[in-house]
């Protein structure tokens, strides 16, 4: 593939959002409405349903398959005891939201140009199909990549529709990119990543996770400053481990679909946003875009976190990972740090 010139990127950068509902390799997602819609998350190939009452006891009228959008017009809450509290109201009745996502539609002005440092950016609309090249297959699809995830932009190039797209980075496998339209991704700024805290030494930062209330606490010379739900590992084989870790490691974006046994779905996992390991064998924090059940476990092993809160984490806690501090190679950063304690 050649590089495209800056000419010719003006010119399709221009035509790209007003074109974009008239290319046939990707998800017909054309409304730049300001409304609130989920996506179906789930792996049952049942989908969801949707009930005619905010219960899982009333009549089902109907189901929607992984990846539909749906436009939502509230949000109730029902306080059922082992169940998800929230409810959307949504045509023909109500969905439980423990796997649905919230999303939005957002179309970003392409870049001019990548610096060589990499850029780090946010997928701004509910899903895209990613995109491969060789010489001898052409163009061919790869992953499937959902809102919030998060992506190594290396370059920009033609992509298969003609128009400027994305090159991005595996990070799984770094000989590997993989082309995303430039309109869907938001490139996130050094400073949005900046380290919370930072004049605080690492003995004074703390983590603490209750496995039996899903709770995550951060606190500052013995001080909360932080906390939310989380979902933890499933019971028994999978369980999040209870004892005294460091974080360890940190990704701002995990391919977790070929590199981790504790992937939390038979889908593949990529750009797992904000992710810190605290185990050698593969536990971390992380945002979490397959399931909005917070406060129950969920995971194989790992802690899923709403993604805006794992963010907060990654900032907060040490190593320290600014975007300067991130190594670009293997695009992560390694240090001893925050003490993490996890207990019933």
């Amino acid at each position: 593939m050649k590089p495209i010139s800056r000419r010719d990127f003006l010119k399709l950068g221009g035509l790209a959002l007003a074109s974009l509902a008239f290319t046939s390799f990707l998800p017909e997602i054309t409304e730049f409405e300001d409304i609130d819609l989920v996506r179906v998350a789930t792996v049952d190939p049942k989908g969801v349903v949707v009930h005619k009452e905010p219960t899982d006891e009333s009549q089902i009228v109907r189901n929607w398959e992984r990846d539909s959008l749906i436009h939502i017009y509230e949000t109730v809450q029902v306080d059922t005891p082992g169940n998800n509290p929230h409810w959307y109201r949504v045509y023909g009745g109500y969905m439980n939201a423990a796997r649905l996502q919230k999303v939005r539609v957002h179309y970003n002005v392409p870049l001019s140009s990548v610096p060589a440092t990499k850029l780090l950016s946010e997928l701004t609309v509910p899903y895209t199909q990613a995109y491969r090249y060789n010489q001898w297959d052409g163009w061919f699809p790869t992953y499937r990549l959902y809102y919030s995830s998060t992506q190594w932009i290396t370059g920009i190039d033609t992509g298969p529709d003609g128009k400027a797209w994305y090159l991005v980075q595996d990070e799984a496998d770094k000989n590997m990119h993989y082309y995303v339209p430039t309109v869907q991704l938001r490139p996130i700024s050094p400073e949005e990543i900046t380290p919370l805290s930072p004049d605080v030494p690492m003995g004074k930062k703390r983590i603490d996770l209750n496995l039996t209330t899903q709770t995550l606490t951060c606190s500052e010379y013995n001080k909360v400053v932080f906390t939310t739900l989380v979902s933890t590992g499933l019971p028994w084989l999978m369980a999040t481990p209870a004892g005294n870790f460091n974080i360890m490691v940190k990704l701002p974006s995990r391919n977790m679909s070929t590199t981790s046994p504790l992937a939390d779905d038979i889908f593949p996992l990529v750009g797992v946003p904000w992710t810190s390991f605290f185990t050698a064998e593969g536990h971390a924090f992380h945002g979490t875009y397959w399931h909005d059940n917070f406060g129950v476990p969920m995971s194989h092993g790992c802690v899923n976190m709403r993604n805006e809160d794992a963010k907060w984490l990654f900032r907060w806690s040490l190593p320290s990972a600014g975007f300067d501090e991130i190594n670009k190679l293997t695009l992560d950063t390694k240090g001893y740090g925050t003490a993490v304690d996890i207990h019933y």
